[in-house]
């Protein structure tokens, strides 16, 4: 899953860091360092951090994900009138 974090609208409550350590982490009193590639085996303790956000900074991208599991897209070929 792809995270992006909008850092000028973070606040550095640190919630994040708090409930996903693998993936957050405070630099300093107000700066955040995290993976915008986390695993999905943090997928939980990630969706916690996004829930917790006091000003909801966090965006969780996982239309890569879905379009992994559903497989191509299915063609669609062109309709003749004559």
């Amino acid at each position: 899953m792809r995270l992006v974090v909008d850092l000028n609208r973070c606040q550095g409550y640190a919630q994040c860091a708090f409930l996903a350590p693998d993936v957050f982490a405070m630099h300093g009193d107000e700066g955040l360092l995290y993976d915008p590639q986390a695993q999905d085996a943090h997928r939980e303790r990630v969706a916690q951090a996004v829930a917790a956000c006091p000003v909801q900074a966090i965006l969780v991208d996982e239309l890569d994900m879905a379009a992994a599991g559903s497989g191509a897209p299915a063609a669609t070929g062109e309709a003749s009138d004559g």
